[in-house]
């Protein structure tokens, strides 16, 4: 049978093909933006190298070939996860396996990234040198997270000091420093009595420290070594200089410092021992003698707890300029310790300052009450006797 509308006919299949065909473009419009969006916004997963140097593997074997090299700090794309390894792709699309305790999580490394951040700007306490590699520690300890691999020698901003068991399961309870209850305990006959203070654990003391590339770390602290000149190091008489910053210089025509300046140095000292809950116990000060050509102690404080930072400046004194120091107090033995850094401060830190008048050093600035003995604890104390205070000559 003949259609009797041909064209109305084909002008109303033109049209409705037409008007389908707009939703179905849209469609495929709105998918391939969507497709788009993805596509930029994919997400990879990051690790990075925690060890000083590694080869990615073609495959986990025993017998396997070496793809190409990766080192400490550098990133690596997961592309997919094994039992103990990961396969992973570098910066040029070189495509091997790592074992997975040879790479540290992108949550690890933002970690270290905020740390540095937070402590940028931090003022140095001491400049120290390492003497042997060291790797960088989120927390101080040496089972936490670490990153950051420092060769021998590298040069480093020490900027906070604190201690950390040397085993981390030998902690319990409160870190040293810290208030502790008193334990309570019943005898044979049901009696109330203290229970005994539990062995303390071994510490080991270490520094947050800051490098010249403005990564920031725990270190160890037996592993470097604080800058002082050898002339002021032999008079550590057994102690460790924890710091030492220059004073003043005097002209000595007959010695070989450059231009024949020598320096006049403040120094810190404390005993050779780990996890005390101060700095430093001693102030001495090493003078220049222009008669003899050495240094001479021209003033030392004795035994006390103090706490860095260390400040060298100058100050004005009739009418003229002087060297000039201060250094934090504990006011007690009122400490707190940080639980997290192991960081022990004094509740309610004292400013001592000390000005130096050609050799000799004086008391001055807004604190000028007494000095307390204040040493570690355990110790004897001998209450109300000032702290040592002298000028020696050697």
């Amino acid at each position: 049978m003949l259609n009797p509308f041909p064209i109305l006919t084909g002008h109303f299949f033109r049209r409705f093909r037409s008007v389908l065909a707009l939703p179905v473009m849209a469609l495929c419009g709105f998918s391939l933006i969507s497709g788009c969006a993805r596509f930029r916004h994919q997400h990879y997963e990051m690790v990075y190298v925690s060890i000083r140097e590694t080869y990615l593997h073609d495959r986990v074997a025993p017998v396997s070939n070496r793809v190409c090299e990766v080192v400490n700090g550098q990133a690596l794309e997961v592309l997919e996860h094994g039992r103990r390894f990961l396969k992973v792709k570098t910066g040029k699309n070189e495509i091997g396996w790592i074992e997975d305790h040879a790479v540290i999580d992108a949550k690890t490394h933002d970690a270290f990234v905020e740390l540095a951040e937070q402590h940028k700007d931090d003022p140095v306490a001491v400049q120290a040198t390492l003497r042997d590699d060291l790797t960088m520690h989120l927390l101080p300890g040496r089972e936490t997270q670490r990153f950051y691999l420092l060769a021998a020698n590298t040069k480093v901003e020490l900027l906070e000091r604190a201690s950390a068991p040397k085993k981390m399961v030998e902690l319990q309870g409160p870190l040293p420093g810290a208030p502790r209850p008193a334990e309570e305990t019943r005898n044979e006959t049901g009696a109330v009595g203290s229970a005994e203070e539990p062995e303390p654990p071994e510490m080991e003391d270490w520094w947050l420290a800051r490098d010249a590339d403005g990564r920031v770390g725990w270190l160890l602290a037996k592993g470097l070594d604080v800058d002082v000149p050898d002339d002021v190091a032999q008079y550590a008489e057994g102690q460790r200089i924890v710091g030492a910053w220059v004073l003043a210089k005097v002209n000595d025509a007959q010695s070989d410092f450059p231009n024949h300046q020598a320096p006049e140095y403040l120094t810190v000292l404390s005993p050779l021992k780990s996890g005390l809950p101060f700095d430093f116990d001693q102030v001495r000060v090493f003078t220049w003698s222009v008669k003899h050509h050495r240094y001479e102690t021209a003033f030392r404080l004795h035994p006390i707890q103090g706490f860095l930072p260390v400040r060298v400046f100058k100050a004005n004194k009739a009418g003229a300029t002087v060297p000039a120091f201060s250094f934090l107090l504990a006011s007690s033995n009122n400490l707190i310790t940080d639980p997290e850094s192991g960081i022990t401060r004094p509740v309610a830190p004292r400013t001592i300052d000390y000005e130096m008048v050609d050799t000799r050093v004086e008391r001055t600035g807004a604190d000028m009450a007494p000095i307390p003995i204040l040493h570690e604890p355990g110790e004897n104390k001998e209450a109300g006797k000032k702290p040592a205070a002298s000028r020696k000559r050697k």
